[in-house]
């Protein structure tokens, strides 16, 4: 009993650390908005989030986000949630806008 009890522990304690989260840094902005992973998006200023409905499959989800993300000027997005609504090839995906941090634009000027 103490053993699976030892065991319980250790594998709560190991799965607590999939929820750390490296800094990395975002690429640099480009003419068009990119999509950057959670890690890239931990020193960016958040502008806002947008949603999109589409008829296909979830690539064409992602290009209707990615055309959005560049509609409202955002240099980077992240993705958080693409799914197929109750009809059939209807998908929705919704995503969060990403500008420089204060501190960046700052040292930038």
């Amino acid at each position: 009993m103490i053993r699976l009890i030892s065991l319980a522990v250790i594998l709560l304690m190991a799965g607590c650390s999939q929820f750390q989260t490296t800094p990395q840094p975002p690429p640099p902005a480009t003419a068009t908005a990119q999509e950057i992973t959670r890690a890239q998006s931990l020193t960016l200023h958040k502008l806002g989030s947008i949603t999109a409905h589409v008829r296909g499959s979830p690539d064409d989800a992602e290009r209707a986000i990615a055309a959005k993300a560049n509609e409202a000027g955002a240099p980077w997005y992240r993705i958080q949630m693409i799914s197929e609504t109750v009809m059939p090839g209807y998908w929705y995906a919704s995503a969060l806008l990403y500008g420089p941090s204060d501190a960046a634009s700052r040292t930038e000027q």
